[in-house]
C-alpha cells in the first residue's frame, strides 16, 4: 500500500517519463531475419496530444475524447486546408510527409479510480519522442503496382463507440493489441495470433503494442465518405502478402498502399501488483472510456508532397524502414522531434486525473 500511495501522490518521476519518452536508436532492424520485403517503416514523433478530431467531429473544440496526433503541424479541428502548403514542419522523419495520423490515448486507472496517461515508447530500430510508427506497404510480390493517395484523401479504421465485440458482419479484425516481450518480437504484425481485440490482462515486459491496419482497395473516385470507411475496402481474397496483393472487390478495384500504425504503450512503469486492481483485472483504459480495448481506432489524412509517396511505392526496392535512398528526403530524428504544436484545448492530460479528459464515462 505504501507503494500505491507513493505513486498516487506523484513522488515517482512519472511526469518526466510521460513528457519525454525519447528513446535512443536501438539495434538496427534486420529484415532478412523475419523475411519482410521492402516497405516504408518510420517514426512520427508526438506532434500534440489534444481533444480534437477533424474526421469524426470536424470543427468541434473540444471533441469528446483525447487523441495523440503526429505529422504535419498544420493539424487543426477541420483539416479543410492543404496540409503540404500550410505545414511548416512535420514530426515524421520523411520531410515530404505532412500527413496527419492519430489514435486514441491509453490511460492507467489506479485502485482509487484516478487516471494517469501511459507514455508511448518507440519501436525497435527507430528513434523518436513517443508518437506512432507508420508503415506504407506495397504488395509483397514486388510486382503488383499500387496507386498512391490523392490530396484530400482520408480514412478511418475502428470504432470509438465500441464497448463489446462488434457484430460479426461489422467486425474489424484490423485493430488489435499484443503483450510485447522485452525485445525482438517482429512476427505477425498484421493482427494475427497472439494479437487480440481486447487489452492484455497481464504484465507485459515490453509494454502493450496496438496495431491498426488500413484497407488496401479504393473505389477510385471518392476521397472520403460519410463514415470515412465506405470508399475503401479490404481484399475479398488474400492480403497484401499474397500474390497480386489480394483480390479487391469489384466496387473498389484500385489497389492502394497498406497504411499501418504501430504504437508501443510503455505500460511497464505500472507493472506492480500493489497498484493493480485487487481482483487482478487489467487496469488500462482507452481515452474513449473503454476498459476492454474494443474502441481503439486510427484516423488518416494524406499529406505527402507532390508525387513523393508514389515514387516510393514504385521504387520500393530502394526503400526499407526509414531510409529511401535517392527517392525520399529524410530529416534528422532531432528535427522531427522538434516539430510540435500547442494544444487547442487547454486542459491537463498528464498528471493524476480524477476523470478522463472530456469526463468520458466508464
Amino acid at each position: 500500500m505504501a507503494r500505491l500511495i507513493t505513486l498516487l501522490v506523484g513522488a515517482l518521476p512519472l511526469t518526466s517519463t510521460v513528457s519525454a519518452a525519447i528513446l535512443p536508436r536501438q539495434t538496427p532492424f534486420d529484415p532478412s531475419a523475419v523475411n519482410i520485403p521492402p516497405m516504408l517503416r518510420f517514426e512520427c514523433s508526438q506532434l500534440v496530444i489534444d481533444r480534437i478530431d477533424p474526421l469524426v467531429n470536424p470543427g468541434s473544440i473540444p471533441s469528446p475524447h483525447l487523441h495523440q496526433i503526429v505529422g504535419g503541424n498544420s493539424f487543426n479541428a477541420t483539416l479543410s486546408h492543404d496540409l503540404v502548403t500550410q505545414s511548416t514542419c512535420t514530426s515524421c522523419v520523411f520531410s515530404q510527409d505532412f500527413s496527419n495520423y492519430w489514435t486514441a490515448v491509453l490511460y492507467f486507472r489506479a485502485r482509487n479510480g484516478t487516471f494517469r496517461r501511459v507514455p508511448q515508447g518507440v519501436s525497435e530500430g527507430l528513434r523518436g519522442h513517443g508518437g506512432i510508427t507508420v508503415y506504407y506497404i506495397p504488395p509483397y510480390d514486388g510486382v503488383t503496382e499500387v496507386t498512391a493517395f490523392r490530396p484530400g484523401f482520408r480514412m478511418l479504421v475502428g470504432d470509438a463507440t465500441l464497448r463489446q465485440p462488434a457484430e460479426k458482419s461489422k467486425h474489424d479484425p484490423k485493430v488489435c493489441h499484443r503483450c510485447m516481450p522485452k525485445t525482438g518480437d517482429w512476427s505477425n504484425l498484421n493482427c494475427d495470433k497472439p494479437d487480440t481485440d481486447e487489452l492484455p490482462g497481464k504484465f507485459c515486459e515490453g509494454g502493450i503494442r496496438s496495431v491498426i491496419t488500413f484497407p488496401t482497395c479504393w473505389d477510385g473516385v471518392n476521397l472520403d465518405s460519410v463514415d470515412h470507411k465506405s470508399h475503401v475496402a479490404y481484399p475479398v481474397e488474400g492480403t497484401i502478402m499474397t500474390e497480386g496483393g489480394g483480390k479487391c472487390p469489384d466496387t473498389h478495384p484500385v489497389k492502394i498502399p497498406q497504411v499501418m500504425y504501430e504504437v508501443i504503450w510503455n505500460t511497464t512503469i505500472f507493472n506492480d501488483k500493489d497498484i493493480w486492481p485487487e481482483d487482478g483485472s487489467q487496469p488500462f483504459v482507452w481515452s474513449t472510456g473503454d476498459e476492454h480495448g474494443y474502441s481503439q481506432h486510427g484516423d488518416y489524412v494524406f499529406g505527402w508532397k507532390g508525387d513523393a509517396l508514389q515514387r516510393a511505392m514504385t521504387q520500393s526496392s530502394k526503400c526499407f524502414g526509414d531510409v529511401c535512398d535517392g527517392v525520399l528526403e529524410r530529416q534528422t530524428d532531432e528535427q522531427a522531434m522538434a516539430c510540435t504544436k500547442e494544444r487547442a484545448v487547454d486542459e491537463d492530460v498528464d498528471q493524476w486525473l480524477t476523470h478522463l479528459p472530456g469526463s468520458v464515462g466508464m
